[in-house]
């Protein structure tokens, strides 16, 4: 099985500590971090994703198909393929290995591929957990998969 991640939930992976929309957003976002702590690829792709799914079908106005979070990733795709010097486009298949969330985290942790978190209201958490080595967050790689996080799963 393959992920399909749209590209600014390239960088929503990298910080995620099971905060969401919902609890079906979050238990979604949950499975998915743990697939991809199990080895499995993403599929960079269009529009809403995998994780999207649940709030396509909890709203009836969902902000995924909204034109800011296209423009949002077309930003993350452009810094992305700028900073890991490979193009992060629509088919492109990524191994989020240790190298891979690593240069992301570096290139997050230093602003390099933020320009696609302006006006999200996830912003400051995310640089919370940049500015703390991501020591909560719930991604690892398959080499080296996070601890249980002693942040509890919540929806703010």
């Amino acid at each position: 099985m393959t992920v399909r991640l749209r590209a600014h939930h390239l960088l929503c992976m990298l910080t995620y500590v099971g905060r969401g929309y919902s609890p079906a957003f979050t238990a979604n976002f949950d499975r998915i971090v743990s697939r991809l702590n199990a080895g499995e690829s993403l599929l960079v792709v269009e529009g809403p994703d995998d994780i999207c799914r649940p709030l396509l079908n909890e709203q009836p106005q969902p902000h995924c198909l909204e034109a800011r979070v296209k423009k949002r990733d077309a930003r993350a795709a452009t810094a992305l393929s700028r900073w890991l010097d490979l193009s992060v486009e629509t088919g492109r298949l990524l191994h989020p290995d240790r190298k891979l969330i690593t240069r992301m985290r570096s290139a997050f942790a230093e602003g390099k591929t933020r320009q696609a978190c302006l006006g999200c209201e996830w912003q400051s958490l995310c640089t919370r957990i940049a500015d703390n080595a991501y020591t909560e967050s719930r991604l690892g790689d398959a080499e080296d998969p996070p601890r249980p996080s002693s942040v509890p799963a919540r929806v703010r």
